[in-house]
C-alpha cells in the first residue's frame, strides 16, 4: 500500500506543480512583475510548505535529525538536481541577482550560527526571521522597481481561474509531496536506516519533490526566470523561515555531521554560482556535472 500511496503522491504533485506555474507565471504577467520574481515568493514558499510542515512537526517530536537533515538536504537537492535537471532538460539562460548571494550568505550564517555551539536556540531563530523580513522587504522593494512595461497583448488567465489554479495546485503539491514523504519514509525505515540519513535523502528529496517539479515544468515552458528563482527563493526560505520555525517551536540541537553537510551546501552553492557566472547559462554538460556532484554527496553520506 505504501507504493500506491507513493505513485499518487507523484501524480499530485506533477499536475499541482502545472496549474501552480501556469497560474503564477500569469500573475507576473498581469503585474506587469519579473517572473522570476513570482518564483522568489509565491511559487518558492508555496512548494516550500512541506519542509515548513515536515521540519516543525519533527521539531515538536524531538527529531532534531530530520528537521535539520531536511532543511539541508533540500537546499543541497534544490541547487544539484533540480537545477541540474532542468538544464539537462532544457539548457537555459540564468540572470544572477542579488537574491542568489544572499542565498549564499544564509547558508554562512546557518553554518557560523551552528559551528559556534551545534545548537539553534530561539533568539537565533529571531535573528533568522528577521532577516527573512529584510528579505521580503528587498524582494518587494526590486519587485516595484523591475516592472515590465508590456507593449503587446499578452492572454493571461482571469484572476478567479488564477486564484482556482494557485489554491488548488498548492493543495495537490502539499498533499502529494506529505504522502511522498509518508510513504517513502516507511519504506526507507523498513530498511533500518538512520533518522540522519532519512533525512538527508528520503525526507529532503520527498519535500524537494514540489521544487523539482514545477522548476522543470517552468523550465519546459520557458520560463527560465521562475525557474531559477524557485530554487533560490525556496533555499531562503527554507533557512529564514522553515529551520527559524521549527527552532522558535523547540530550540534545535545540531549533530558534527550537520555542520559538514551545512560546508557541502556551501561548496555546492558556490561550485554552481561559478557555473552560471562563467556563460551566464546551464548546459547540459553543467547540468550532468551538478547532477553528479549530487551523486558523490549521497555516497559520502552513505558510508560516513
Amino acid at each position: 500500500m505504501m507504493y500506491v500511496w507513493l505513485v499518487v503522491g507523484f501524480v499530485l504533485l506533477i499536475k499541482g506543480a502545472d496549474y501552480f506555474v501556469e497560474a503564477s507565471s500569469s500573475i507576473a504577467r498581469a503585474l506587469r512583475v519579473p517572473s522570476i520574481i513570482i518564483g522568489l515568493t509565491i511559487v518558492a514558499f508555496g512548494t516550500s510548505a512541506p519542509e515548513l510542515a515536515v521540519s516543525t512537526t519533527a521539531s515538536l517530536a524531538g527529531s532534531n535529525e530530520i528537521a535539520v537533515g531536511n532543511v539541508i538536504g533540500s537546499n543541497l537537492f534544490n541547487l544539484l538536481v533540480v537545477l541540474g535537471c532542468c538544464g539537462v532538460i532544457r539548457p537555459f539562460a540564468v540572470q544572477l541577482r542579488w537574491d542568489y548571494a544572499a542565498s549564499v550568505g544564509v547558508a554562512l550564517v546557518l553554518f557560523f550560527m551552528i559551528f559556534r555551539d551545534h545548537f539553534i536556540s530561539r533568539p537565533e531563530a529571531v535573528f533568522l526571521l528577521l532577516l527573512f523580513v529584510g528579505f521580503l522587504v528587498l524582494t518587494v522593494r526590486d519587485a516595484l522597481a523591475n516592472r515590465i512595461e508590456e507593449n503587446e497583448e499578452i492572454r493571461v488567465l482571469s484572476p478567479l481561474i488564477s486564484v482556482i489554479y494557485i489554491v488548488g495546485g498548492l493543495a495537490a503539491i502539499v498533499c502529494g509531496g506529505n504522502m511522498v514523504v509518508d510513504s517513502a519514509k516507511d519504506i526507507a525505515l523498513s530498511f533500518g536506516l538512520s533518522q540522519t540519513l532519512v533525512g538527508l535523502t528520503v525526507v529532503a528529496l520527498g519535500t524537494s519533490l514540489p521544487e523539482l517539479v514545477t522548476s522543470v515544468v517552468a523550465s519546459r515552458k520557458g520560463e527560465n526566470g521562475l525557474a531559477l528563482g524557485n530554487v533560490i527563493g525556496s533555499n531562503i526560505f527554507n533557512v529564514l523561515m522553515v529551520l527559524a520555525a521549527s527552532a522558535a517551536v523547540h530550540p534545535i540541537a545540531v549533530t558534527s555531521f550537520s555542520v559538514i553537510d551545512t560546508v557541502c551546501l556551501i561548496v555546492a552553492s558556490v561550485v554552481t554560482w561559478v557555473l552560471c557566472r562563467s556563460k551566464l547559462r546551464i548546459s547540459r554538460g553543467e547540468g550532468l556535472a551538478m547532477l553528479a556532484m549530487y551523486a558523490g554527496y549521497l555516497v559520502y553520506i552513505c558510508i560516513r
